[in-house]
């Protein structure tokens, strides 16, 4: 008997509309990688690659309708393509849920995309203002009062770095921790007598999309000490999503660690103890 049903099951023919969610979400998929490489190489303009990555959310999105009319269909006249269904519809979150992510990162964020560590004198762009004087570029000057009231009031954290080092071992601990997330250093100013001010500016890549965004730190005297200022700052678009005070919060982090961590010189002894040292000996 089992059987039997097993194979008047296998004669019924699969769902058409079960087939065309898997092919629509397949498609889907080609469309968003293809959007990403695109971005990631520079292929073409970001316009033309996100109209892609946009166009490939809306046929997972088709994808979905098609397949829960399949899902109906197949409730109803007993036909085959649940498995295929269930394929589909798994395609379909795996290219929305990062996006739907960011969705709600929109809603929840201030529309800015210019962050630094002091609003009332932020670090410059200089070399990289050469690389942002594109129609669709942002501007390499400071967004001004109103990102830095909207700053405040979303990422009060953000700070200057106060540093107990001198302003050279400041300068040589951010230069590491720029080459270590292979930041693409576009211009780099160790810091020189008479100022004594350092300064790296390098371009910086998000996780997915690899959109590139601008990175300036500044290393200044401060007493025996030093203190650290960084702006970060997307290319395009008016709000970035969290991404630049994200970038900017983690590198504090490290900053202040890897100066904590590292081991306090010896003081060399002066020529009155090095001589009670010789006598004894």
């Amino acid at each position: 008997m089992a059987r039997r049903f097993s194979a008047a099951y296998q004669s019924e023919p699969v769902s058409s509309l079960a087939l065309w969610a898997r092919r629509l979400a397949v498609f889907a998929a080609i469309a968003a990688l293809t959007s990403i490489i695109i971005v990631r190489f520079g292929f073409l303009e970001v316009k033309p690659a996100l109209m892609t990555f946009f166009g490939a959310l809306g046929f997972a999105g088709l994808s979905i309708l098609v397949a829960l009319a399949g899902f109906a269909a197949i409730w109803q006249n007993g036909s085959r393509g649940m498995s295929v269904i269930l394929l589909a519809l798994m395609l379909d979150a795996v290219i929305l849920a990062y996006p739907g992510y960011l969705a709600y990162q929109y809603r929840k964020l201030p529309p800015i995309h210019d962050i630094t560590t002091d609003p009332i004198d932020p670090p410059r762009f200089e070399a990289l203002a050469r690389l942002r004087t594109g129609d669709d570029t942002n501007s390499a000057v400071y967004a001004g009062l109103y990102s830095a009231e909207q700053q405040r009031a979303a990422y009060p954290d953000i700070e200057p770095v106060e540093l107990e080092v001198p302003v050279q071992r400041a300068y040589d601990v951010a230069r590491a921790l720029v080459d270590k997330r292979k930041w693409t250093i576009i211009d780099e100013r160790p810091p020189q007598p008479p100022r004594r001010i350092g300064r790296i500016e390098a371009v910086a890549r998000t996780p997915i999309m690899g959109f590139r965004e601008d990175v300036s730190i500044r290393v200044t005297p401060d007493g025996e000490g030093s203190r650290v200022d960084i702006r970060s700052s997307s290319r395009y678009f008016e709000g970035d999503l969290g991404s630049n005070a994200a970038r900017i919060t983690k590198l504090i982090d490290d900053i202040n660690t890897a100066v904590d961590s590292a081991p306090v010189p010896k003081k060399a002894a002066t020529p009155a103890k090095a001589a009670v040292k010789g006598a004894k000996k």
